[in-house]
């Protein structure tokens, strides 16, 4: 059976919110794992058909624990995942791009096709106070990571990516 593999970082709770809704979407659709970076292996990536990778933006790059999981399992799955699927959701302050680019050179290095152009959830968070914070992702924004989560799930359980 086809698996969608959610990778994700979360220092407030916004991402991890993002991941569980894209989650709990994907597990009507097919088969998903939910894990978080820290604990993703290259053997993770490999069992995997599909992907959807969730962080927050920190400084403009990727949150560094997501990175680090990128750093950790780069090598060991390149050459090894080639073509399959993925989508990616970030969780910013501001405009979210600079961390979504940051993916995206990631996932091209990894020849993986993205099948989904990002989504960027603004919090507007814009002070020390509010974005250490705890984080509460709004419905309409929970739902378009529902729906991104059970597409990617669909699609590969018909064998669409």
């Amino acid at each position: 059976m086809s698996e969608l593999l959610i990778v994700y970082h979360s220092r407030t709770g916004g991402s991890r919110q993002m991941a569980q809704a894209a989650f709990d979407a994907a597990r009507q659709e097919g088969s998903a794992r939910l894990m978080p970076a820290v604990e993703v292996g290259p053997e993770d990536l490999l069992r995997a058909q599909g992907y959807l990778f969730v962080a927050p933006e920190n400084l403009a790059s990727l949150s560094g624990q997501m990175k680090e999981f990128f750093d950790r399992c780069y090598y060991p799955a390149l050459g090894k995942i080639e073509g399959r699927p993925y989508a990616q959701m970030i969780c910013a302050g501001s405009d979210g791009q600079g961390a979504a680019r940051q993916l995206a050179r990631i996932a091209t290095g990894w020849r993986l096709k993205e099948v989904q152009a990002p989504i960027i959830v603004c919090t507007k968070a814009q002070t020390a106070d509010a974005i250490l914070a705890e984080k509460v992702i709004g419905k309409d924004d929970l739902a378009r990571c529902g729906e991104i989560g059970g597409a990617l799930a669909a699609g590969l359980a018909m064998g669409v990516f």
